[in-house]
């Protein structure tokens, strides 16, 4: 199980919002310092979201994320964040980013979906952010009306291999991750699964750990990390 520090970009800031909620944003710093800092406390991945481009529809901060990617060259880099066209996604694995996350477009765009993941099997997973169940979009601020195992599914038909689950309801707020909601995805499914949102301590990290699933790829970790809850060397032991 991998370690998936999150940089969270809004307004050039690395920022944790609560519960996916704009205005309320705790500023961290610079992205890049924060990138940096993660890659050489030993992270091999980083999970960055372009928060600006998830509430806006369209990228804002590829500059940030060619830079980044230069400036951690030993480690790799997962992006989502308003990425809704091919030329999107391949302008940012131009730059150096490893993986895309397609999340809005999973259910509002599944032609475009399907022709992402076929033409880029490898560098593309799908987010599935979900509140009591159900898919959320638009930067969290619409409900689908769609069950999330139900969209894993139609996900893994159109040829999904990862998806990203975070639960909504814990994101930012540090009272720990839905490990039940996570056994049920990867139980339910064919699809690889990185654990997202409420990660607050290293027993939560155990926890997860504990599933012991082969398709679990990994913990998405961010404001336990920023708070100084969790340091990452120490999740990285216990994740594996």
């Amino acid at each position: 199980m991998k370690v998936y520090p999150a940089i969270d970009i809004l307004g050039g800031k690395a920022v944790r919002l609560k519960q996916g909620r704009k205005n309320e944003a705790t500023i961290y710093g610079d992205p890049m310092e924060m990138a940096v800092k993660w890659v050489d406390k030993g992270a091999e991945w980083l999970h960055v979201v372009d928060l600006d481009g998830a509430f806006e529809g369209n990228p804002r901060n590829m500059h940030v994320l060619r830079e980044m990617a230069a400036a951690v060259p030993n480690a790799k880099i997962q992006v989502g964040g308003g990425i809704r066209s091919m030329s999107v996604v391949e302008s940012l694995l131009d730059a150096g980013i490893q993986r895309v996350v397609l999340g809005t477009a999973a259910v509002q765009d599944q032609d475009f979906v399907k022709k992402a993941l076929a033409e880029q099997p490898h560098n593309v997973a799908v987010g599935i952010d979900a509140r009591e169940g159900n898919v959320q979009v638009s930067g969290w601020t619409e409900d689908s009306h769609v069950a999330a195992i139900d969209l894993a599914q139609k996900l893994q038909d159109l040829g999904a291999r990862l998806v990203i689950y975070t639960d909504i309801a814990r994101d930012g707020v540090l009272q720990g991750p839905n490990v039940e909601a996570t056994r049920e995805m990867l139980e339910n499914t064919g699809l690889s699964v990185i654990a997202s949102g409420g990660v607050s301590s290293i027993a939560d990290v155990r926890h997860l750990a504990e599933l012991d699933h082969w398709r679990l790829d990994g913990v998405i970790i961010g404001k336990a990390l920023y708070e100084g809850l969790i340091q990452i060397e120490e999740a990285m032991a216990n994740a594996r």
